[in-house]
């Protein structure tokens, strides 16, 4: 089988607890509906759908969870991304409480989904949000305002620089706003684990079959190398993967490229003074740094998002002085897992989910440029409830929020992306 189609050598495929092969796509099949990508997008889109009683064949062209869904940072944070404020033009001001409400409840979907199937996956309750200034820190009381406007039902907490001690090991940081509501987890485990729950409920899962051509109609044809689906309905949850099968989304989304180090474990008395409370972090810069423990305490470090196209040489030391940067203490440790791969980035850092106008019965979700874990699980719903209801409240919300497609084509949207963040790095910068 090609290496490439196996997931990436990170610290989650070695920690995995079980991954069992699913067959390749052969002869013609038919099903409700066809999902295409096995990330969480994809697999949870078909467990809402077979919930609700409709059959579902889900083709994935490497493995399940070997996107970004299986090797991302682990962090649960509630939110759907950036401010979505700005969206009130598009949404009105009910679509914006509507948008601000789903960041926080899809937060309890998956916690839902672990709880009622029993998923193993080192899920913890804790987050912590990093000022790298005063005005960040200031700007953290009314994010907490914000909260509790919205009734969040979880503690919250601002951490002044003085008492940073108690959340972080590191002297980089202005100030913090702890989230008991938001955590981290073993994100390959999740969705594998869910991958077994669409199975029990009757979903055909493929594996190493991916799609080379589309034919549309109120029935749409989908091929693959073996065999090929008939369904009344598509789902393209291929995100940083989709490439050039459906052309009018592909544009939309940028490939960015996103890397992870992990550390040899940590005595436990250096675990404990790392991050004492065991919470997943996270900084406010363009180029963000985000960290946690993993459940055998090694320091799990990522960022540095890449827009060139080209991925570092070596993970490792183009990471390790990032890590070292907020925590020196750690210049003797030894990194023993390092990995990356894409994720899809949208101009407006929302994520996109609708239908096709031109193909009524082909919906889509993708670009949740960061904030997919919880987000993913989200719009899974909203899919389900339009393919199986005819129309979702929230997915009309979702798709009333327009989406640039990026300049240049597919030559050079990421070369132009590079230079603005460049820009905007600069800024960051120099105050």
């Amino acid at each position: 089988m090609n290496p490439a189609a196996q997931h990436a050598s990170s610290y989650y495929r070695a920690t995995v607890a079980d991954m069992p092969e699913h067959p390749v796509l052969e002869g013609e099949l038919s099903a409700d509906v066809c999902v295409i990508g096995g990330g969480f997008t994809g697999v949870n889109t078909a467990i809402e759908l077979a919930q609700r009683g409709l059959s579902v064949i889900l083709l994935e062209a490497r493995r399940i969870g070997w996107g970004a869904s299986g090797r991302n940072g682990g962090q649960l944070i509630r939110g759907i991304g950036h401010e979505v404020d700005g969206f009130a033009r598009y949404v009105g001001q009910d679509g914006v409480k509507y948008l601000q409400r789903a960041g926080i409840d899809s937060v309890e979907v998956v916690a839902n989904r672990i709880r009622e199937h029993g998923i193993e996956c080192d899920l913890r309750w804790g987050f912590c949000e990093l000022a790298n200034t005063p005005a960040q820190f200031a700007a953290f009381r009314d994010e907490q305002e914000s909260l509790a406007a919205l009734d969040y039902g979880h503690e919250t907490q601002l951490v002044g620089p003085e008492r940073m001690h108690e959340v972080v090991a590191s002297s980089v940081y202005a100030g913090g706003l702890i989230d008991r509501g938001s955590g981290h987890l073993h994100p390959l485990n999740l969705v594998l684990g869910e991958a077994r729950v669409a199975k029990s409920l009757g979903v055909r899962i493929f594996e190493h079959s991916p799609v080379l051509e589309l034919n549309h109609g109120s029935t749409v044809h989908v091929r693959c190398a073996q065999g090929s689906v008939r369904a009344g309905s598509l789902v393209l949850a291929c995100n940083a993967h989709l490439d050039e099968l459906e052309p009018r989304l592909s544009g939309k989304v940028l490939p960015a490229g996103s890397y992870i180090i992990a550390t040899e474990p940590l005595s436990p008395a250096l675990a404990s003074t790392l991050i004492p409370q065991n919470l997943a972090l996270c900084d406010q810069k363009v180029g963000l740094d985000y960290y946690r423990l993993t459940a055998d305490r090694r320091l799990l470090f990522g960022g540095a998002c890449h827009y060139s196209g080209r991925d570092p040489l070596d993970i490792a030391a183009y990471m390790r002085p990032k890590m070292l940067k907020v925590f020196p203490q750690l210049a003797e440790t030894r990194v023993a897992f390092q990995w990356g791969g894409k994720i899809g980035i949208t101009a407006n850092r929302f994520p996109q989910v609708g239908r096709l106008s031109q193909h009524p019965n082909v919906f889509y979700a993708q670009g949740y440029s960061g904030h997919g874990l919880n987000v993913t699980h989200w719009t899974a719903r909203l899919l389900a409830e339009a393919i199986d209801a005819g129309h979702s409240h929230g997915m009309d919300v979702f798709s009333a929020v327009p989406h640039m497609t990026f300049p240049g084509g597919k030559a050079l949207r990421s070369p132009l992306l590079a230079l603005g963040m460049l820009w905007y790095r600069l800024r960051e910068v120099l105050g």
